[in-house]
């Protein structure tokens, strides 16, 4: 089955919430609210919705980093459905954004770009590091640009 890509404009609704894996992998979390503006009979109507958003790897540890309540930003990556239980016995379920890339809006805003520096090919850096091979099966590897600039 292809993925299907998302690409969402909103507002977080907290902070990111950055956690570690065991082997050190971090992962941010955050909500999102997408708002829509349109006109009924003269009339302006709106509808948000809120949207669960994953970041794995070093993307999350500077999503967590660079992102507060509030900003607003462009989200790209896949719907992904997944299954709990409360601690009442309740079965839940639950569909997220797993970002693949973050960005925020220059519509309302500036933002000044901070390069990260890479560590060989780990993908690296930030608290625990570890953004290398495990568990990231449907992300293509990020590009090696050696000393070009890769724009």
């Amino acid at each position: 089955m292809a993925d299907s890509t998302v690409t969402v404009v909103g507002n977080l609704t907290r902070d990111p919430e950055l956690r570690f894996t065991t082997g050190g992998r971090g992962q941010a979390s955050f909500g999102l609210a997408v708002s829509r503006r349109y006109q009924v009979n003269n009339e302006w109507q709106e509808q948000t919705s809120f949207f669960n958003v994953v970041a794995w790897g070093t993307l999350g540890e500077n999503a967590a980093a660079s992102l507060t309540k509030g900003n607003r930003i462009i989200v790209t990556g896949r719907l992904e459905q997944r299954s709990y239980e409360t601690k009442e016995g309740e079965k839940r379920s639950v569909v997220e954004i797993i970002a693949d890339e973050i960005g925020p809006s220059l519509r309302w805003a500036r933002v000044e770009i901070e390069r990260i520096a890479r560590d060989g090919g780990q993908g690296g850096g930030g608290q625990g590091g570890g953004s290398g091979s495990g568990g990231n099966f449907n992300r293509a590897p990020d590009p090696v640009y050696g000393d070009e600039e890769p724009f």
